[in-house]
């Protein structure tokens, strides 16, 4: 199908001309003065190539063979400025590039011409022409196919977009420093139209060709009209009425004519086809009107134009007489007044291309080494914008996390739920004191440690026998001895010697008759609690609790509907929880990628959203751009937002299903039957405890008390051997004097009885020698009576001391000492630091270490006992 037609005549822009300009040395010198040399030489390639790009604008636009080559140059070039805009400033200031001139001709008036140390007029006139030769690529384009009208319509879109981005972001600042009036607010908003007029006339011709109804191609065609009735006020109004050639303005007016007429004419054959006829006629006399008065004043215009006008005037003459006969003849209705009929609708079907993504600087990788404090400043607040809001919309998520868990919690699911599945569970804490109760051996294993304490008792008794078996056998012989020989029995008598032993031996006495009372307390304590404390011996313990039974009479059978929604909703409420985990594990993405590294001396961001760029290329203002910015973000907030409100609403339906689920079920008695059960656990934990407590406490009592037991009677065994060897030599020199062998018979012999204490030091100090002069095999450092053996089950025989630390009886001075303090009758206060019994190791403390005292005892006797224990007197 032809699209044509050589009806529609257009209109192109002729570009700006410009006058050459050196950029390389200014802006060097600027980077080495305020960045640094290195920065500068670093800057060279990129220097040249914008020089390059600016020397190639500068050739005349008649020696471009390609304007698509152009074009691209030009965008190149306006990105290269949007670049150097934010980092080297252009102006007279002697801070700035102050020896940088950029001087433009007017594409209207080529006499005119305007020069400024500014960057805004440069940008101003790479626009003009990048509107400029998209208009003329759109005037070359083929509009008799549907491709090249297609081609056609994008380009005159194209360079509307770029007339209206220079009317509103550079014409204003160019003018401010004394533009030409091409580059005026004004002019460009003309432009703008005009290109907007001829795109949609473009839409006009493909309707046309494409047979599409009249009521259609009337909308069209007066949208148009329309937009060339705009363009031409603008030429009429200063500053462009003195400015632009006359047969510019001939042409605007003549097709805002011709598109109001043609306009007309299409409706009018719409209402023919309605049998409209009074309106068809009317329409058809306001078309044609409009089309004589704009030929009367048009002036210059081009030949095809007035054909076409001229053409279309005739069609519409012909169907306004046909009209006016059928009217007279067939329907004789009245022509209505052309006041009294409403405005043609308008159809727009094109806009000015949006340039902001084609004019986006922020992948240039220009000058990207050199980053002005500004820019640094503009993105810490940035980046503390964006910081704010993930923030607080984490928040947001960890707060309604924690609402879901208070709000279940409150209405005991979904423990409820798996209760009536038979999933019992227990209190995070109360399960963990069980589980630790049951791995030290439970209410079933006090047995064998109470059999451990009897043990131990019985232990010590026959230790403190012996001991005092071994005195009353010393106290014996030196009795009958004493009876044997009267007054030649000079000697103490052992009763004097060991008071202080035997008076310490009672009180072991008391102490062990003592906790012997304890232990029938503790004994007695686990049988009157052993029931209470049989629930800890269940394996699982959770097999203790009390189950949620259904009702034995259901009504109407809805037990089954009730749970099953119920469990619905909660799985919902978990989809929610696991949404808002997503969510928060993209809010710390982002968090993440919000960071600042440094390299060389210039500071440089990467962003989540990598802003940084963009900062660097935008001409606009900063809180603009943020908050185009910052919108990125409203997707994840409002998804935030969705799943809060969400979970508010579940939350209500599960608080209603959860008293319907409570009420058939019973659920109130079931709690309280579990609460009970649970305070019974804890109960029975801590009366365990207890009872452990005391059974750990009898078992230190015990061992401290066997070492303390096990020194006195290794204190005996040296007083008793020190008194034999006495009783010997007495015995020989009684014989001796009783026989008459004493060669001195008026010298009584002298002879030094030793104490008991004393007499441990004696044998000490003989041992000391002893070892001192001949080696020893180590069993050798224990020494025992004659024909005695150690005694087995204990840790030790009778040691030999060889220091005073070793011997607590040892006095350098000859004077008794008291030995460390004996052990109290309270489980836990060892007497005896230094020994190792023989359930010690066992019980308290690994091999080789000891126990450590918990105080130093003043006293050698043992203090009151403490309150709490059960060792105490009764």
């Amino acid at each position: 199908m032809s699209y044509a037609t050589a009806v529609n005549v257009m209109l192109a822009v002729q570009e700006k001309k410009a006058s050459a300009v050196d950029i390389y040395r200014p802006l060097r010198q600027y980077i080495a003065t305020t960045y640094g040399e290195r920065e500068a030489q670093a800057a060279e390639d990129d220097l040249e190539s914008v020089c390059q790009l600016r020397l190639d604008l500068e050739k005349s636009p008649d020696a471009a063979a390609n304007p698509n080559l152009r074009r691209d140059i030009l965008l190149s070039y306006y990105r290269a400025l949007s670049v150097i805009e934010p980092r080297f400033p252009i102006s007279p200031d002697r801070a700035h590039v102050h020896s940088l001139t950029f001087t433009w001709f007017d594409a209207f008036k080529p006499n005119k011409k305007a020069s400024q140390q500014s960057i805004h007029l440069e940008k101003a006139a790479i626009l003009f022409n990048l509107g400029a030769v998209n208009s003329q690529i759109a005037l070359s384009a083929d509009r008799t196919d549907a491709a090249g009208l297609k081609q056609a319509c994008n380009y005159f879109q194209s360079a509307a977009g770029a007339f209206g981005y220079l009317k509103d972001h550079a014409a204003g600042r160019a003018a401010a420093g004394g533009a030409t009036v091409d580059l005026s607010v004004e002019c460009a908003g003309m432009l703008e139209k005009l290109m907007l007029a001829q795109a949609q006339e473009c839409f006009f011709e493909k309707v046309i060709a494409d047979a599409k109804p009249p009521a259609l191609c009337s909308k069209v065609a007066r949208q148009v009209g329309l937009y060339y009735e705009e363009t031409h006020a603008t030429l009429n109004a200063p500053p462009l009425n003195q400015h632009f050639d006359r047969t510019w303005i001939s042409h605007v007016q003549l097709k805002a004519a011709q598109y109001y007429a043609e306009a007309c004419y299409r409706c009018s054959l719409d209402l023919h086809e309605k049998e409209e006829i009074a309106e068809e006629i009317c329409r058809l006399k306001i078309g044609i009107n409009a089309l004589a008065d704009a030929k009367k004043s048009v002036r210059g215009v081009a030949q095809p134009l007035l054909d076409a006008v001229n053409k279309l005037e005739t069609n519409m003459n012909r169907n306004l007489e046909r009209a006016v006969k059928e009217n007279n003849r067939v329907y004789l209705m009245r022509v209505p007044e052309a006041s009294s009929l409403a405005a043609l609708p308008a159809a727009s079907l094109v806009k000015p291309t949006l340039m902001a993504e084609v004019f986006d600087a922020s992948k240039e990788t220009l000058f990207s080494r050199i980053v002005p404090d500004s820019s640094t400043k503009a993105l810490s607040k940035y980046t503390d914008m964006v910081d704010n809001i993930i923030r607080t919309q984490a928040e947001k998520l960890q707060q309604g996390s924690e609402i879901a868990r208070v709000k279940l919690k409150e209405m005991d699911l979904p423990e409820s739920i798996l209760a009536l599945e038979g999933n019992f569970s227990l209190p995070v804490e109360l399960k963990e004191d069980v589980e630790a109760v049951q791995i030290s051996g439970g209410p079933s294993g006090l047995e064998a440690e109470l059999q451990q304490l009897r043990d131990l008792r019985q232990v010590n008794q026959e230790l403190l026998v012996q001991t005092e078996e071994l005195l009353q056998k010393e106290a014996s012989e030196d009795a009958q001895f004493r009876t044997q020989f009267g007054t030649k029995w000079t000697r103490p008598q052992s009763s004097t010697l060991t008071k202080n032993l035997q008076d310490r031996l009672n009180k072991f006495a008391a102490n062990i008759k003592q906790a012997a009372d304890s232990d029938a307390r503790i004994e007695r304590s686990i049988r009157d609690n052993l029931e209470l404390m049989a629930i800890l011996n269940r394996r699982p313990i959770e097999s203790a609790l009390p189950s949620l039974e259904r009702p034995i009479m259901s009504l109407d059978g809805n037990e089954d509907a009730i749970v099953g929604a119920l469990k619905q909703s909660l799985r919902q409420l978990e989809n929610l929880g696991a949404q808002r985990a997503g969510l928060e594990d993209m809010l710390k993405e982002m968090k993440r990628k919000v960071a600042f590294f440094f390299l060389s001396d210039v500071c440089h961001h990467s962003v989540v959203d990598d802003i940084l760029p963009k900062l660097m290329s935008s001409t606009g203002s900063q809180e603009d751009l943020f908050r185009k910015e910052i919108s990125k973000y409203d997707q994840i907030c409002g998804e935030i937002a969705q799943n809060i409100e969400a979970q508010e609403q579940l939350l209500l339906q599960i608080q209603a299903q959860n008293e319907d689920f409570s009420s058939v079920f019973n659920l109130e008695d079931y709690k309280a039957d579990r609460e009970r059960c649970y305070k019974q656990i804890a109960a029975a934990v801590a009366k365990y405890r207890e009872i452990k407590e005391n059974v750990n406490e009898g078992l230190k009592f015990y061992v401290t008390l066997q070492d303390a037991i096990t020194n006195i009677k290794q204190q005996c065994s040296d007083f008793t051997m020190t008194r034999s060897i006495q009783c010997r030599e007495m015995i020989e020199d009684v014989q001796r004097q009783l026989s008459g062998l004493s060669f001195k018979t008026d010298v009584r012999p002298s002879y030094n009885y030793p104490s008991a204490d004393q007499a441990s030091i004696q044998r000490n100090a003989s041992q000391q020698s002893e070892l001192q002069s001949t080696p020893q095999h180590p069993q050798a450092a224990f020494h025992h009576r004659p024909g005695e053996q150690p005694r087995p089950g204990y840790s030790h025989p009778y040691p030999g001391y060889t220091t005073p630390q070793q011997a607590p009886y040892l006095a350098p001075t000859g004077q008794y000492q008291h030995p460390q303090q004996p052990p109290s009758h309270q489980y836990g206060q060892p007497a005896y630091p230094g020994w190792r019994g023989p359930y010690y190791n066992a019980h308290q403390h690994p091999q080789g270490s000891h126990p450590p005292p918990p105080y130093t005892m003043p006293s050698p006797y043992p203090p009151p006992p403490h309150q709490g224990s059960y060792y105490r007197p009764q």
